[in-house]
């Protein structure tokens, strides 16, 4: 039809380039999750969720969180978020992306500034198409970059608030933000400091709290904290001071208009949280395995030694990234490629991510078979 011809282009023009998407089930071992403390299958948590089931609690929330999609498992979800990560109060949304979209569509206001990292998740960069505030982007991770993109917009007569968005530690990159000197720039120019702790919680700081886990509780930090990763459930978790997370509830489209997420993910996260609290064997664990990767994966390629559970492998190449991608999945092990525009043009990799779901006997398998196919 000829209505298609423009998205049939497009297509052709992706498959032409290396980066035509396509949906294949899973299989193999687990090097491409998020599930980094094997909590998705935990039986601890599957139980909480069967006993709520047992207690009539109901698979569907029926509704927005505003109308009657609102459940007891939301509001003692939210409340034992609050208390865990040491904030005020906390907001529970469908998932990690419709919590970043409503939080930068809603809360900076026309005649503020955003600077964002230029790595921030894709998230982030549609919330900031929605705002009204003005969006300058930093230099990744550099800190004096974020200073003087804020000095500058100073320099010529903003007045705003000033918001700093950062992830704590990115998903395609596997580095840790410079949390301090953003936090201090922070105070200095009496901004607000947006972290998203999407890869960080479960995994780092005390109990699992995250890498910026001193610095929650403040009255100009907002976190986030996503419930589908190392929490091995659904959701996300929008951490802050109250006065932000009521405004959120009365102006934040993606949560006024969106079916409540089911009180079963409530239930789960809640379970996991208690579960990532008392979780320093499972933290312990995934430690183990980094450093068999760093002797069997990064050494063995000449790589830096990792900086956390993310190994990107660099190939540049759109196509070759897919073709060792699939090389991996036929020898059985579960490794995805990365291409733009998830990451930049010219830096397609080959992301490992390191999950409880496998041994140090299968970290070993990888680096062997990755020699062959990388060297």
């Amino acid at each position: 039809m000829a209505i298609w011809e423009t998205q049939v282009r497009q297509l052709t023009l992706l498959e032409e380039k290396g980066r035509l998407r396509t949906l294949s089930p899973r299989s193999g071992r687990d090097f491409a999750s998020n599930d980094y403390l094997g909590l998705a299958s935990d039986p601890t948590v599957a139980q909480a969720v069967a006993d709520a089931i047992g207690n009539g609690v109901p698979v569907g929330s029926g509704g927005s969180r505003l109308l009657r999609g609102n459940a007891p498992e939301h509001e003692a979800l939210e409340a034992k978020a609050a208390a865990f990560f040491g904030t005020e109060a906390a907001l529970f949304l469908a998932n990690g992306f419709a919590a970043n979209l409503a939080l930068f569509s809603t809360l900076p206001q026309r005649g503020d500034l955003v600077v964002a990292d230029e790595l921030i998740h894709a998230s982030v960069h549609d919330g900031l198409r929605q705002s009204k505030a003005t969006t300058l982007f930093a230099r990744h991770n550099d800190p004096q970059s974020f200073h003087d993109l804020i000095a500058g917009w100073r320099a010529e007569g903003g007045r705003g608030i000033v918001w700093i968005a950062a992830e704590t530690l990115y998903s395609m990159d596997g580095d840790i933000a410079p949390i301090d000197a953003l936090a201090a720039i922070a105070d200095r120019h009496s901004a607000m400091l947006v972290l998203d702790e999407a890869h960080g919680t479960g995994v780092f700081g005390h109990k699992g709290k995250g890498i910026a886990a001193h610095l929650d509780g403040q009255a100009n930090v907002v976190s986030l904290h996503t419930c589908g990763k190392a929490l091995g459930a659904e959701g996300a978790l929008i951490c802050g001071p109250r006065l932000a997370i009521d405004y959120l509830v009365n102006r934040a489209r993606p949560f006024i208009f969106s079916t409540a997420p089911s009180p079963l993910m409530a239930v789960a996260a809640s379970a996991a949280l208690d579960r990532v609290a008392d979780g320093d064997d499972l933290r312990s664990r995934l430690s183990e395995l980094r450093g068999e990767a760093d002797d069997a994966i990064c050494a063995r390629l000449g790589l830096s030694m990792s900086r956390s559970q993310i190994i990107p492998i660099m190939t540049g190449d759109d196509k070759r990234t897919m073709a060792a991608a699939a090389a991996l999945q036929a020898a059985g092990l579960d490794v995805r490629g990365i291409r733009p525009p998830t990451v930049p043009a010219g830096t397609s990799r080959l992301r490992i991510s390191l999950t409880l779901n496998v041994g140090k006997g299968d970290i070993r398998e990888l680096g062997e078979i990755l020699q062959g196919i990388i060297l």
